[in-house]
């Protein structure tokens, strides 16, 4: 019998529990190394999306010769007033060669985690070997994974926090104020937090095209994090920024639309991570240049999560089996499915 594992949010939070968040994001990081390295080998496109005043709804799908995975997403910045997150998502995985689902799951925490590792794998080989700190604007719901992350995965020490909402910076002190050897500053503004950062993560969710770290903001040898970037019509830095740095993206055909590069024309120059990856080309080129990671997340990071997940529930067995599709029956008979409901009724 084949078996489609279904992960709801309570099991995605007890696999990560079980294998431990800072492992899962070292190994997570790994993985989306050594899937970026293997770039041609993807079946690649810019993700679906459907917009509205309020938000986007997305589909974001890719597959390699043996597997295919999609992830349904959202983004709505005013859903927390109505108890809701700005970002939701689930995924699926499933077999190239029958299309046979081997996973269903939540994908919001999910998200999170791939998102820090993502950043931390792009800050490898673009930030200063000898950065320490780090500004995060933006303490919403990725903010303490991308600080972990880069505390754990780089060794960044000190993280400079600001965000226009003072509860989630409350929040974000509240749950990583015990982190040994993490040392966590509330700042009262953006040009607080990122005067004299190593790294500046940027991860605001206003729908507009916001300029949240300008010129004069900008210090030599800062590697800049933008996260939060992610629609058409949302950025975060100052075209300015862009023009003297030098811009990695994940999928450039992606990026030019929902990235920073959508406020530059179309003959501006970017790299891919994956020419990072496999050392086709420098994260940077001297200490005190700028470096700008455009991140706005790509499917093929999604691709190595489900799999790192799949693999992980099926060895712990964690998760529901679905009974999805049909099996082990007259498979051309769909209409007597139909019968033997009505006889068990």
């Amino acid at each position: 019998m084949r078996r489609t594992i279904y992960l709801d949010l309570e099991g995605m939070a007890r696999l990560v529990a079980e294998v431990g968040l800072v492992p899962m994001l070292r190994t997570l990081t790994d993985r989306l190394r050594d899937d970026y390295a293997r770039w041609e080998a993807f079946q690649k496109c810019p993700r679906t999306a459907n917009h509205s005043p309020l938000g986007v709804v997305e589909l974001m799908p890719i597959s390699d010769d043996r597997l295919f995975t999609f992830k349904f997403v959202n983004g709505h910045p005013q859903n927390p007033k109505a108890g809701l997150p700005t970002v939701m998502a689930f995924g699926a995985l499933a077999e190239m060669e029958t299309g046979w689902p081997l996973l269903l799951s939540e994908m919001t925490l999910l998200t999170g985690i791939r998102t820090a590792a993502t950043s931390a794998l792009a800050a490898r080989y673009m930030a200063r070997p000898d950065a320490q700190s780090m500004a995060m604007i933006g303490n919403g719901a990725q903010s303490e994974f991308q600080i972990l992350a880069f505390h754990h995965l780089l060794g960044i020490e000190e993280f400079r926090l600001f965000d226009i909402d003072p509860a989630a910076t409350q929040k974000l002190l509240r749950n990583l104020g015990e982190i040994p050897g993490v040392r966590l500053v509330r700042c009262e503004s953006t040009a607080e937090a990122v005067r004299g950062a190593d790294i500046v993560t940027t991860s605001t969710a206003d729908k507009a095209y916001a300029t949240i770290l300008t010129p004069e903001m900008i210090e030599p040898g800062m590697h800049l994090n933008a996260i939060g970037g992610d629609c058409p019509g949302k950025t975060e830095l100052a075209p300015q920024i862009l023009e003297k740095a030098r811009v990695v993206a994940e999928y450039l055909p992606q990026s030019r639309i929902e990235g920073e590069i959508q406020q530059m024309p179309e003959s501006f120059e970017a790299l891919e991570l994956w020419q990072l990856v496999r050392g086709e080309a420098p994260g940077r080129s001297a200490p005190d240049e700028v470096t700008v990671f455009d991140s706005v997340g790509f499917s093929l990071e999604d691709f190595s999560a489900l799999c790192l997940v799949h693999g992980e529930a099926e060895k712990r067995e964690l998760g529901e089996v679905l009974d999805l599709m049909p099996q082990d029956r007259d498979v051309k008979d769909l209409y007597g499915l139909l019968q033997s409901a009505r006889v068990t009724s």
